[in-house]
């Protein structure tokens, strides 16, 4: 990739140990990234910003009525304002994080989000997506793999969803009293369905 291409000689010109150097270069770059830009939600609407977001963050999103996977940000579709609507978020292997959570606060058909090996990911992520209206209203599915900055904070947070019917959670280190956590969630929410693979 053309970054990984600059990223190198970034670092050796500022005679930085490679991998520390690189790291905070791409801590950098990933903040960047997540900035929100309160005036393209404006001009292009909430769904096609929040694309926008989370394709430059290595995330996919899926339009409601489609079963095709959006990847390219080159490739986003055009046409009409607001005739894309985000229906799921899988985050794999992105660099979201809380910074760009804005992006979210007006998507209104989001029904799936998978947040899996999220570096970025930590409590307040879930607490801020706990929180936001639309999400409480929308999302019926939730998956949270391998994001080891997750607690059993983060995850009771989840208790505001209060329209989720699925949540999976698995390779979470992080949580550590799995039991209490689990009978908040049930009391909370109990016609939730929990899929646990936490050891």
């Amino acid at each position: 990739m053309l970054l990984g291409k600059l990223a190198q000689p970034v670092c050796s010109l500022r005679r930085l140990p490679l991998r520390g150097g690189c790291r905070l270069f791409w801590g950098w770059l990933n903040a960047v990234f997540n900035k929100v830009d309160y005036e393209r939600i404006q001009a292009v609407g909430p769904d096609r910003a929040a694309s926008e977001w989370l394709l430059r963050c290595g995330a996919l999103v899926r339009y409601q009525g489609y079963q095709k996977w959006q990847q390219d940000y080159n490739g986003l579709p055009t046409g009409p304002l607001g005739k894309y609507k985000i229906e799921a978020i899988n985050a794999t292997d992105s660099c979201i994080m809380y910074r760009g959570f804005d992006y979210l606060d007006g998507l209104e058909h989001v029904t799936e989000i998978k947040l899996q090996k999220c570096i970025y990911i930590q409590d307040e992520c879930l607490q801020r997506l706990s929180e936001t209206k639309n999400l409480q209203k929308s999302l019926l599915q939730l998956k949270i793999i391998s994001c080891g900055n997750v607690t059993d904070k983060g995850i009771i947070a989840l208790h505001k969803l209060t329209n989720l019917e699925y949540l999976y959670l698995s390779d979470l280190p992080g949580i550590r009293e799995k039991e209490t956590t689990v009978h908040i969630l049930q009391q909370a929410l109990p016609n939730l369905e929990l899929e646990l693979d936490l050891e």
